[in-house]
Protein backbone atom coordinates (compact mmCIF):
# COMPACT_ATOMS: atom_id res chain seq x y z
CA UNK A 1 0.00 0.00 0.00
CA UNK A 2 1.30 3.42 -0.79
CA UNK A 3 0.52 7.40 0.60
CA UNK A 4 -1.74 7.56 -2.56
CA UNK A 5 -4.39 4.92 -1.30
CA UNK A 6 -8.18 6.48 -1.26
CA UNK A 7 -9.00 7.97 2.34
CA UNK A 8 -11.30 5.62 2.90
CA UNK A 9 -9.65 2.33 2.16
CA UNK A 10 -6.28 4.53 4.77
CA UNK A 11 -9.56 5.17 7.19
CA UNK A 12 -10.34 1.24 7.37
CA UNK A 13 -6.76 0.69 7.43
CA UNK A 14 -6.62 2.72 10.95
CA UNK A 15 -9.98 1.34 12.28
CA UNK A 16 -8.97 -2.66 11.68
CA UNK A 17 -5.61 -1.58 13.68
CA UNK A 18 -3.32 -2.46 10.88
CA UNK A 19 0.30 -1.31 11.51
CA UNK A 20 0.52 2.74 9.55
CA UNK A 21 1.34 2.78 5.75
CA UNK A 22 3.23 6.11 4.32
CA UNK A 23 1.52 9.82 3.78
CA UNK A 24 -0.92 11.63 6.17
CA UNK A 25 -2.83 10.03 9.34
CA UNK A 26 -5.94 9.58 8.67
CA UNK A 27 -8.23 12.98 9.45
CA UNK A 28 -12.73 12.42 10.56
CA UNK A 29 -14.97 14.79 11.91
CA UNK A 30 -18.17 13.85 13.45
CA UNK A 31 -19.35 16.95 11.63
CA UNK A 32 -18.40 20.06 10.47
CA UNK A 33 -20.65 22.77 11.32
CA UNK A 34 -19.19 26.33 10.45
CA UNK A 35 -20.46 25.78 6.34
CA UNK A 36 -21.18 29.49 6.21
CA UNK A 37 -17.75 30.89 6.84
CA UNK A 38 -16.23 27.50 4.71
CA UNK A 39 -18.57 27.38 1.94
CA UNK A 40 -21.11 30.54 2.22
CA UNK A 41 -23.77 27.98 2.63
CA UNK A 42 -26.45 26.75 5.52
CA UNK A 43 -25.19 23.06 6.95
CA UNK A 44 -27.76 20.81 5.40
CA UNK A 45 -28.62 19.88 9.12
CA UNK A 46 -29.29 23.05 9.88
CA UNK A 47 -31.70 23.68 6.79
CA UNK A 48 -35.40 23.64 7.72
CA UNK A 49 -37.79 21.80 4.79
CA UNK A 50 -40.58 22.77 6.26
CA UNK A 51 -42.23 22.44 2.46
CA UNK A 52 -40.21 18.76 1.82
CA UNK A 53 -44.05 17.17 1.06
CA UNK A 54 -45.01 19.88 -1.17
CA UNK A 55 -42.16 19.32 -3.39
CA UNK A 56 -42.20 17.72 -6.49
CA UNK A 57 -39.84 14.67 -6.64
CA UNK A 58 -37.85 16.53 -8.87
CA UNK A 59 -36.80 19.38 -6.41
CA UNK A 60 -36.13 17.05 -3.75
CA UNK A 61 -33.92 14.86 -6.16
CA UNK A 62 -31.86 18.34 -6.57
CA UNK A 63 -31.76 18.65 -2.63
CA UNK A 64 -30.40 15.56 -2.43
CA UNK A 65 -27.78 16.55 -4.61
CA UNK A 66 -27.08 19.84 -2.78
CA UNK A 67 -27.07 18.33 0.64
CA UNK A 68 -24.90 15.46 -0.65
CA UNK A 69 -22.44 18.02 -2.44
CA UNK A 70 -21.55 19.56 0.33
CA UNK A 71 -20.24 16.81 2.51
CA UNK A 72 -18.11 15.72 -0.61
CA UNK A 73 -16.66 19.42 -0.60
CA UNK A 74 -16.14 19.51 2.55
CA UNK A 75 -13.98 15.77 2.97
CA UNK A 76 -12.53 17.19 -0.15
CA UNK A 77 -11.55 20.61 1.02
CA UNK A 78 -10.44 19.52 4.58
CA UNK A 79 -8.77 15.81 3.52
CA UNK A 80 -11.94 13.57 5.49
CA UNK A 81 -11.23 10.43 5.42
CA UNK A 82 -14.91 10.09 6.22
CA UNK A 83 -18.45 11.48 5.83
CA UNK A 84 -20.68 11.45 8.85
CA UNK A 85 -24.20 11.66 7.54
CA UNK A 86 -27.52 13.23 9.10
CA UNK A 87 -30.22 12.78 6.86
CA UNK A 88 -32.62 15.68 6.78
CA UNK A 89 -35.21 15.52 6.95
CA UNK A 90 -35.53 11.81 8.26
CA UNK A 91 -37.31 8.65 7.29
CA UNK A 92 -36.12 5.35 6.51
CA UNK A 93 -36.15 5.86 2.41
CA UNK A 94 -35.20 9.09 2.80
CA UNK A 95 -31.88 7.93 4.13
CA UNK A 96 -31.47 5.60 1.75
CA UNK A 97 -32.01 8.26 -1.10
CA UNK A 98 -29.70 10.71 0.18
CA UNK A 99 -27.15 8.06 0.86
CA UNK A 100 -27.28 7.19 -2.68
CA UNK A 101 -26.48 11.04 -3.26
CA UNK A 102 -23.75 10.51 -1.32
CA UNK A 103 -22.51 7.72 -2.99
CA UNK A 104 -22.84 9.28 -6.87
CA UNK A 105 -21.00 12.37 -5.51
CA UNK A 106 -18.28 10.40 -3.98
CA UNK A 107 -18.19 7.59 -5.20
CA UNK A 108 -15.91 4.67 -3.05
CA UNK A 109 -13.79 7.26 -2.26
CA UNK A 110 -14.69 8.31 1.64
CA UNK A 111 -15.78 6.30 4.68
CA UNK A 112 -20.04 6.74 5.14
CA UNK A 113 -21.19 6.40 8.42
CA UNK A 114 -24.11 7.37 10.28
CA UNK A 115 -26.04 7.52 13.74
CA UNK A 116 -26.71 4.13 15.02
CA UNK A 117 -26.81 4.00 19.00
CA UNK A 118 -29.59 2.51 20.75
CA UNK A 119 -28.05 2.77 24.40
CA UNK A 120 -28.80 4.89 27.22
CA UNK A 121 -26.81 7.89 27.10
CA UNK A 122 -27.39 11.03 30.08
CA UNK A 123 -31.02 11.50 30.16
CA UNK A 124 -32.21 14.67 29.50
CA UNK A 125 -32.61 17.26 32.90
CA UNK A 126 -36.84 16.74 31.79
CA UNK A 127 -36.37 13.09 32.05
CA UNK A 128 -33.64 12.84 34.57
CA UNK A 129 -35.21 12.16 37.57
CA UNK A 130 -37.83 9.90 36.11
CA UNK A 131 -34.97 7.73 34.60
CA UNK A 132 -32.94 7.46 37.61
CA UNK A 133 -36.00 6.24 39.88
CA UNK A 134 -36.94 3.31 36.79
CA UNK A 135 -33.25 2.15 37.44
CA UNK A 136 -34.12 1.74 41.20
CA UNK A 137 -37.65 0.80 40.99
CA UNK A 138 -38.72 -0.08 37.57
CA UNK A 139 -35.72 -1.84 36.14
CA UNK A 140 -37.72 -4.18 33.51
CA UNK A 141 -39.40 -1.11 32.07
CA UNK A 142 -35.39 0.15 30.93
CA UNK A 143 -34.85 -3.37 29.55
CA UNK A 144 -37.77 -3.31 27.80
CA UNK A 145 -37.51 -0.31 26.20
CA UNK A 146 -33.57 -1.03 25.37
CA UNK A 147 -35.07 -4.05 23.64
CA UNK A 148 -37.26 -2.23 21.53
CA UNK A 149 -34.19 0.40 20.93
CA UNK A 150 -32.12 -2.69 19.18
CA UNK A 151 -34.81 -3.83 17.38
CA UNK A 152 -35.43 -0.62 15.62
CA UNK A 153 -31.79 0.01 14.73
CA UNK A 154 -31.39 -3.16 13.46
CA UNK A 155 -34.40 -2.52 11.07
CA UNK A 156 -32.16 0.63 9.90
CA UNK A 157 -29.44 -1.15 9.26
CA UNK A 158 -30.78 -3.77 7.68
CA UNK A 159 -32.61 -1.61 5.64
CA UNK A 160 -29.36 0.02 3.84
CA UNK A 161 -27.94 -3.74 4.04
CA UNK A 162 -26.50 -4.81 0.74
CA UNK A 163 -26.78 -1.71 -1.10
CA UNK A 164 -23.08 -0.20 -0.50
CA UNK A 165 -24.40 3.02 1.16
CA UNK A 166 -23.12 3.10 4.61
CA UNK A 167 -19.41 1.59 5.86
CA UNK A 168 -20.13 1.76 9.47
CA UNK A 169 -21.96 3.38 12.46
CA UNK A 170 -21.27 6.17 14.96
CA UNK A 171 -22.58 4.96 18.54
CA UNK A 172 -23.07 8.57 19.67
CA UNK A 173 -25.09 7.86 23.01
CA UNK A 174 -22.84 10.16 25.49
CA UNK A 175 -22.16 8.70 28.95
CA UNK A 176 -20.49 10.81 31.02
CA UNK A 177 -19.59 14.30 32.58
CA UNK A 178 -16.51 16.10 33.04
CA UNK A 179 -15.51 14.81 36.00
CA UNK A 180 -17.43 10.88 36.07
CA UNK A 181 -19.92 9.09 34.46
CA UNK A 182 -23.35 9.58 34.78
CA UNK A 183 -23.84 5.70 35.48
CA UNK A 184 -21.98 4.07 38.19
CA UNK A 185 -20.12 0.97 37.07
CA UNK A 186 -22.62 -1.64 38.29
CA UNK A 187 -25.81 0.75 36.46
CA UNK A 188 -23.82 0.66 33.27
CA UNK A 189 -23.24 -3.28 33.28
CA UNK A 190 -26.93 -3.92 33.91
CA UNK A 191 -28.60 -1.27 31.43
CA UNK A 192 -25.84 -0.51 29.17
CA UNK A 193 -23.17 -2.94 28.53
CA UNK A 194 -25.26 -6.20 27.45
CA UNK A 195 -26.75 -3.73 24.68
CA UNK A 196 -24.15 -2.33 23.63
CA UNK A 197 -21.90 -5.37 23.36
CA UNK A 198 -25.14 -6.81 21.44
CA UNK A 199 -25.64 -4.29 19.09
CA UNK A 200 -21.90 -3.85 17.90
CA UNK A 201 -21.78 -7.90 17.48
CA UNK A 202 -24.98 -7.27 14.96
CA UNK A 203 -23.70 -4.49 13.25
CA UNK A 204 -19.80 -6.78 13.29
CA UNK A 205 -21.97 -9.82 11.66
CA UNK A 206 -23.71 -7.92 9.35
CA UNK A 207 -20.08 -6.49 7.69
CA UNK A 208 -20.35 -3.01 9.45
CA UNK A 209 -17.89 -0.56 11.96
CA UNK A 210 -18.15 0.79 14.59
CA UNK A 211 -17.38 4.01 16.17
CA UNK A 212 -18.05 4.49 20.05
CA UNK A 213 -18.49 8.19 21.06
CA UNK A 214 -18.99 9.59 24.41
CA UNK A 215 -17.83 13.15 26.06
CA UNK A 216 -16.36 13.34 29.60
CA UNK A 217 -14.30 10.96 31.98
CA UNK A 218 -15.03 7.52 30.63
CA UNK A 219 -12.36 6.10 33.03
CA UNK A 220 -14.94 3.52 35.70
CA UNK A 221 -16.53 2.16 32.52
CA UNK A 222 -13.56 2.43 30.23
CA UNK A 223 -13.00 -1.70 30.56
CA UNK A 224 -16.71 -2.64 29.37
CA UNK A 225 -16.88 -0.10 26.71
CA UNK A 226 -13.66 -1.60 25.50
CA UNK A 227 -15.11 -5.17 26.26
CA UNK A 228 -18.36 -4.79 23.76
CA UNK A 229 -15.35 -4.50 21.10
CA UNK A 230 -16.10 -1.30 19.11
CA UNK A 231 -13.73 -0.97 16.27
CA UNK A 232 -12.84 2.65 17.29
CA UNK A 233 -12.89 5.06 20.49
CA UNK A 234 -14.23 8.40 20.17
CA UNK A 235 -13.39 11.54 20.97
CA UNK A 236 -11.29 10.46 24.48
CA UNK A 237 -12.41 14.00 25.72
CA UNK A 238 -8.99 15.54 27.62
CA UNK A 239 -12.28 18.12 29.29
CA UNK A 240 -12.92 15.01 31.14
CA UNK A 241 -9.62 13.96 31.42
CA UNK A 242 -9.02 11.71 28.86
CA UNK A 243 -5.54 11.13 28.40
CA UNK A 244 -4.92 9.95 24.78
CA UNK A 245 -1.66 8.97 25.90
CA UNK A 246 -2.56 6.38 28.71
CA UNK A 247 -5.64 4.96 26.87
CA UNK A 248 -3.27 4.62 24.20
CA UNK A 249 -1.15 2.30 26.33
CA UNK A 250 -3.61 0.52 28.10
CA UNK A 251 -6.58 0.34 24.45
CA UNK A 252 -4.53 0.77 21.79
CA UNK A 253 -3.72 -3.12 21.16
CA UNK A 254 -7.91 -3.50 21.23
CA UNK A 255 -9.45 -0.23 20.13
CA UNK A 256 -8.64 2.28 17.18
CA UNK A 257 -8.08 5.81 19.24
CA UNK A 258 -10.23 8.79 17.25
CA UNK A 259 -9.20 12.40 18.52
CA UNK A 260 -8.52 14.08 20.83
CA UNK A 261 -7.75 17.75 19.96
CA UNK A 262 -8.79 20.07 22.84
CA UNK A 263 -12.06 21.36 21.81
CA UNK A 264 -11.90 23.69 24.64
CA UNK A 265 -8.41 25.38 23.83
CA UNK A 266 -10.00 25.31 20.09
CA UNK A 267 -11.97 28.51 21.75
CA UNK A 268 -10.26 30.11 24.87
CA UNK A 269 -6.96 28.90 24.18
CA UNK A 270 -3.62 30.43 22.41
CA UNK A 271 -2.79 29.40 18.85
CA UNK A 272 -0.28 27.69 20.61
CA UNK A 273 -1.79 26.17 23.06
CA UNK A 274 -4.10 24.81 19.87
CA UNK A 275 -0.66 23.37 18.33
CA UNK A 276 0.37 21.73 21.80
CA UNK A 277 -2.98 19.74 21.67
CA UNK A 278 -2.24 18.76 18.02
CA UNK A 279 0.99 17.87 18.59
CA UNK A 280 0.00 16.13 21.65
CA UNK A 281 -2.31 14.22 20.08
CA UNK A 282 -0.41 13.13 17.44
CA UNK A 283 2.27 11.93 18.97
CA UNK A 284 0.60 9.86 21.42
CA UNK A 285 -2.11 8.74 18.92
CA UNK A 286 -0.29 7.61 15.84
CA UNK A 287 2.82 4.89 16.66
CA UNK A 288 2.21 1.85 15.54
CA UNK A 289 -0.96 2.80 13.85
CA UNK A 290 -4.54 2.45 14.63
CA UNK A 291 -5.25 6.03 15.03
CA UNK A 292 -7.47 8.60 13.46
CA UNK A 293 -7.04 12.39 13.97
CA UNK A 294 -9.95 14.61 14.88
CA UNK A 295 -11.36 16.78 17.22
CA UNK A 296 -12.10 16.29 20.87
CA UNK A 297 -15.74 16.14 20.22
CA UNK A 298 -16.50 17.95 16.06
CA UNK A 299 -15.91 21.13 14.42
CA UNK A 300 -19.10 22.73 16.02
CA UNK A 301 -21.22 25.66 15.23
CA UNK A 302 -19.24 28.99 16.30
CA UNK A 303 -15.50 27.35 15.71
CA UNK A 304 -13.66 30.08 13.94
CA UNK A 305 -12.78 28.33 10.67
CA UNK A 306 -9.04 29.66 11.76
CA UNK A 307 -8.51 27.57 14.72
CA UNK A 308 -9.35 24.76 13.04
CA UNK A 309 -7.00 25.36 9.99
CA UNK A 310 -4.36 25.19 12.83
CA UNK A 311 -5.16 21.27 13.18
CA UNK A 312 -5.16 20.99 9.97
CA UNK A 313 -1.20 22.86 9.91
CA UNK A 314 -0.10 20.40 12.74
CA UNK A 315 -1.01 17.59 10.84
CA UNK A 316 0.79 18.14 7.80
CA UNK A 317 3.75 19.37 9.81
CA UNK A 318 3.76 16.38 12.16
CA UNK A 319 1.11 14.10 10.95
CA UNK A 320 2.68 11.93 8.21
CA UNK A 321 4.03 8.60 8.49
CA UNK A 322 7.32 7.82 7.17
Amino acid sequence: MTASIAPRDRMIHALERRPPVPGPVPHFELAFFPAMEAFGKVHPYHRNYRQWDQMGETERRLHRKDMARFHVDTAERFDHAGIFFNANPWSLDEMAWQLEAVREAGGDRYFVATHGDCTFGIPSGADMTDFCVAMAEEPQKLHDEARRRIDAVVEKAEFVRGKGLLDGFGLCADYAMNNAPFFSPAQFAEFVAPYLREIIGIYREMGYYTIKHSDGCLWPILDQIADANPHALHSIDPQGGMDIAEVKRRYGGRLCLIGNVNCGLMDTGTDEEVLESCRYALRHGMPGGGYIYSTSNCVYTGMRLARYELMLKARAEEGVYA
